[in-house]
């Protein structure tokens, strides 16, 4: 498949001027981007609406919010984020005597950045923005199935200022994603299914090429006896119905204690609207209903609102609930872009926990009590990127937090200060004065006094008890004028 050369040679000579160009100047483009995101955010619903039927409230809750918080959190932080950091004298080894070193944080010169759809402009545009002002160029590959806003982003980018071929927008089909993988870019940035997650890393692993990856979840949600059950339920119905189920930390499998699970489906069953969701793809469909129909293979059953009717229009289901969910059933353990979710009872919180982490997903979870102490606790036990404590989903957008998964959910950052410094690789510049290089002597005429030296720092810097420490001063000294 061929690559795109072109685009990429493009982007290489772009990228060479932007990392000349001051930061001071490189935030200034976000800062017009971002008040660009505000005067045109109507247009930007639009066209997201017309891509993926979203509506505008929830656009602007959702993307345009948390975006224009990332770009500004960007103007506030980057200068002191991506400084050279001195390195101190305190931390120096002894036998470094009369280095300086410095640790500079240097672009990796292209990043390949291939986007998702389901929320087209948050989950693009910020990388996008880190990987720019960090001081790379740009091939950005976006969904084929939210053309209309790729257009729109790539012109705000433009009228922002950032230079055409350093933020390169590539045709959004689906052939373009694999062509971008074969491009010899320098880091990759992937938002999508576990599925092709491991089929990229597999073939950038080949090329060394490294690459942040942020893939599928199975999100838990965990109700405590002494969680606040109405605060629950109403969480538990917002991540499962936020635009239509079609977000990857959305609430997949919800365990309550087995005491409280009627006082819980009392509260949670009435928020479930009966309505048949609209998902964008057939695929999402499908992949659900064999979830569903496994889990009911496995003693589950299935709960819809009453009023939901038999027959739904084509791409379109209606929130569904499985109840009493064996651990091992898919639904648990595979990503689901639906709104689907499992309810789960259980014993002792112990229990919980080992169900938690039988899922090989790892990306967000969420832990309901009214003893917050006990709850971080619990939190440190669970394998996920972020743990929400009697919140759910919409503090994961925190432009100050990084976000990103363990094990299936994909590796690295975006997003906060660690998002920031992905998009750059640490070199360290080490300056040495004086012209005293003992190890330069030893490799042109050995001399048995070099290894006396040695053995007595060794002694005097790391020994237990002072006798020996003095014991390694006295050798040191010894060596140095037998050295002489």
């Amino acid at each position: 498949m061929e690559p795109f050369v072109q685009e990429l040679a493009e982007a290489r000579h772009a990228q060479q001027a932007w990392v000349a160009v001051p930061l001071s100047e490189r935030l200034r483009c976000v800062r017009q981007l971002r008040g660009l995101i505000a005067e045109q955010s109507d247009a930007i619903s639009a066209a997201i609406a017309a891509d993926i039927a979203r509506p505008a409230t929830e656009v602007v809750a959702t993307e345009l919010l948390p975006t224009a918080a990332a770009l500004k959190f960007l103007e506030k932080r980057a200068a002191r984020l991506l400084a050279v950091r001195r390195v101190s004298w305190w931390d120096q080894p002894t036998w470094l005597f009369g280095c300086r070193d410095r640790v500079h944080r240097r672009p990796w010169g292209v990043v390949g950045i291939i986007g998702t759809w389901n929320y087209p402009f948050y989950l693009n545009v910020g990388p996008m923005a880190q990987a720019l002002v960090a001081g790379n160029a740009v091939l950005w590959k976006p969904s084929e199935n939210a053309v209309r806003i790729a257009e729109l982003t790539g012109q705000l980018f433009r009228a922002a200022g950032f230079p055409t071929e350093l933020v390169q927008t590539l045709p959004p089909t689906r052939a373009a994603g694999p062509r971008l993988a074969e491009t010899d870019v320098d880091y990759l940035v992937f938002t999508g299914s576990d599925t092709v997650g491991r089929r990229l890393a597999a073939r950038l692993g080949e090329r060394l090429i490294p690459s942040t990856l942020e893939l599928s979840g199975c999100d838990a949600m965990v109700v405590c006896t002494d969680a606040n059950l109405p605060l629950a339920a109403q969480a538990a119905w917002f991540a499962l119905a936020l635009n239509r189920g079609q977000t990857c930390i959305a609430v997949r499998r919800i365990l309550v204690p087995r005491q409280q699970l009627d006082a819980f489906l009392a509260a949670f069953q009435p928020l479930i609207r009966p309505e048949p969701l609209a998902l964008v793809l057939e695929s999402q469909k499908t992949q659900a209903e064999r979830l569903i129909a496994d889990a009911v293979a496995r003693g589950a059953s299935v709960w819809r609102p009453p009023a939901a009717k038999p027959a739904e229009p084509a791409n379109a289901l209606t929130p569904t609930i499985l109840m009493n969910v064996p651990a091992d059933a898919a639904i648990c353990r595979e990503a689901c872009f639906a709104p689907v979710a499992a309810i789960i009872p259980f014993d002792q919180i112990d229990e919980a926990i080992e169900i938690i982490r039988q899922s090989p997903f790892g990306l967000s979870a969420s832990i309901f009590s009214a003893d917050t102490q006990h709850a971080q606790q619990l939190a440190a036990r669970l394998p996920a990127g972020s743990v929400c404590i009697n919140d759910i989903l919409a503090p994961t957008a925190h432009p100050a937090t990084p976000f990103g998964g363990r094990g299936a959910s994909g590796w690295g950052v975006t997003q906060g200060p660690e998002g920031l410094l992905a998009m750059t690789v640490p070199q360290v510049v080490t300056v040495r004065s004086g012209t005293w290089r003992v190890h330069f002597d030893e490799a042109a005429r050995p001399d048995p006094a070099t290894g006396e030296i040695l053995r007595g720092l060794l002694r005097w810097t790391h020994a237990r008890s002072w006798r020996a420490k003095l014991h390694g001063l006295r050798q040191l000294l010894h060596g140095l004028r037998r050295k002489k």
